[in-house]
């Protein structure tokens, strides 16, 4: 069986060639895949600034730089994996809502096929439906959330479907299990000292940005990774949770975030894990004029393919 393969930048200029993830084959489903990358271009649940219904168009123009082969890990995903781009979820642009009910149906058919999805978004709202879908075909799952905002609001301006709500909502559905939820990288000001007691209250793994500053996340990713252990666990990753130094390309930035090398540690610190879906969510193209935070998300979306279960990487610098 040959697997599809990344468009080498040997074989087209890095400037030319297929507007893929990595320059990838495309198709229309999911149907004879392991992993896929789907795109979620979205920005009407976000609360400040607009644009991250740019963000998978710009992940993919940015990710023309990536190669096939992990040089820290040894990971060689494409030798593995059957793996494509199918493209993007066609969203309701004039309805959140809508666009949420449009967004899960997508994904249960995706995952219907077996297939594990790499999503390129889009704003956090697309969480929650991903994870909705996600129970139906696995059941309640481990969650590893890193991001500055916890995102477990009731309700923004009245209304309970947006960008700051996506982990209330999926714990009213019933789709995670409280005590293998971690929610790294949390930080800025608030409304008040218990802002992220409500996660805690729930029996989640709350580390504050503070926590970890200096440090290596290795030691904390052994840790998770022995509490979640052979759960089903999801992966979601929001760009602001780097620091702005890094990451400027977002909607809410906050400073005092994660480095690049930290957030590497993390996803490379996944690898072992029942991995069922990761997204890559919030990268804002109208505030990021070098392309440094698209590039930083397509890194990080190629590093989640690389931890995937059936891929195997070898031990490298974490």
């Amino acid at each position: 069986m040959s697997f599809n393969q990344p468009l080498g930048g040997n074989d087209m200029p890095r400037f030319g060639g297929p507007a893929t993830m990595m320059r990838l084959p495309s198709q229309s489903t999911a149907e004879g895949l392991d992993a896929c990358f789907v795109g979620i271009p979205m920005d009407i649940g976000t609360s400040n600034r607009p644009g991250t219904r740019l963000g998978p168009r710009q992940i993919r123009d940015e990710s023309r730089m990536l190669r096939p082969y992990n040089m820290a890990t040894g990971a060689a995903p494409f030798d593995r994996l059957q793996v494509a781009d199918i493209g993007d979820i066609p969203i309701n642009t004039f309805d959140l809502k809508k666009s949420v009910d449009i967004i899960r149906a997508a994904y249960r058919d995706i995952l219907a096929t077996g297939v594990i999805p790499l999503t390129l978004g889009g704003d956090h709202t697309l969480t929650w439906p991903i994870l909705d879908a996600v129970k139906e075909r696995h059941g309640p799952v481990a969650l590893i959330h890193v991001d500055a905002h916890a995102d477990i609001n009731d309700t923004m301006f009245g209304e309970k479907v947006a960008h700051g709500c996506p982990f209330r909502r999926a714990w009213e559905n019933d789709c995670l299990l409280n005590d293998k939820v971690f929610q790294i990288g949390l930080r800025g000001t608030g409304y008040g000292p218990d802002d992220f007691d409500w996660a805690r209250d729930k029996g989640w793994t709350v580390i504050q940005a503070e926590e970890i500053w200096y440090k290596s996340l290795a030691p904390l990713m052994e840790k998770i990774r022995h509490q979640i252990g052979s759960a089903p666990v999801y992966l979601t990753f929001d760009i602001d949770s780097l620091d702005p130094a890094f990451a400027p390309g977002t909607g809410t930035v906050e400073p005092g975030g994660l480095s690049t090398w930290q957030a590497l540690e993390i996803v490379r610190g996944c690898a072992g894990l029942n991995l069922v879906g990761c997204d890559l969510v919030e990268v804002s193209p109208p505030y990021d004029p070098s392309g440094n935070t698209a590039l930083i998300g397509a890194n990080l979306l190629y590093e989640m393919l690389c931890v995937l279960p059936g891929v195997a990487p070898g031990i490298g610098s974490a």
